[in-house]
């Protein structure tokens, strides 16, 4: 695992987040990420904000070769744990960095960010730029963002970033000419509230194809 320690206090913030709870995700992929890569052909792969590791996992038991990069440190070694568990821990990397003042070296061929939201300091847009760079030719970026806040949700508890279908892709500033939009859509899922209100949540997802 390398580790890039990260600045508090996102560090100290998504640190406490994990360490100081069991796990925090199902251990399951993302939905949309099964729906977008599943019939991509295996490669490298970055996966950013991997969280306890579920869709790099995921990712590596397809056949690719993953780097995983989170904050948190916790996080990473749920996630080191979770891919051995899975029988790929060879074929997955855990580095730790601060998105946006690091950022992992090299090029991919898929690279995916789900849900970089924060309710801490978070440049999105220099990360998702950074993100389009480390796309290898012939690669994707598949991007996923929530498009607003649950239906049930009355007070929002931060202020966060939520990008238009549009908006993004102008706030990537893609060069004209290398880039194909392959998905540009808008997903509706289930959403149930602490207290069991019943609702939805819409995501909005981009997979773009560097030419």
């Amino acid at each position: 695992m390398t580790d890039t320690p990260a600045p508090a206090p996102a560090a100290e913030f998504w640190e406490a987040r994990y360490r100081d709870t069991g796990r925090v995700w199902s251990g399951r992929p993302n939905e949309l990420l099964v729906q977008e890569a599943a019939e991509l052909a295996p490669g490298t792969a970055l996966d950013l904000g991997c969280g306890e590791g579920a869709d790099a996992v995921w990712l590596a038991s397809r056949g690719w070769r993953v780097t995983g990069a989170d904050i948190s440190a916790t996080a990473l070694e749920r996630a080191a744990g979770h891919a051995a568990e899975a029988g790929v821990g060879d074929r997955v990397a855990w580095e730790r960095h601060e998105l946006g003042p690091s950022f992992p070296e090299g090029s991919f061929d898929l690279v995916s960010a789900h849900y970089l939201q924060s309710p801490v300091a978070l440049d999105q847009q220099a990360v998702l730029r950074a993100a389009a760079r480390a796309v290898a030719p012939g690669g994707t970026l598949l991007v996923v963002m929530h498009a607003g806040w649950p239906s049930w949700q009355t007070e929002p508890p931060f202020d966060a970033v939520f990008p238009t279908l549009d908006g993004l892709l102008a706030e990537l500033a893609l060069p004209e000419g290398e880039w194909s939009v392959e998905t540009r859509r808008t997903a509706r899922r289930p959403s149930v509230s602490p207290d069991g209100v019943e609702g939805f949540r819409e995501d909005h997802v981009w997979r773009l194809r560097r030419v």
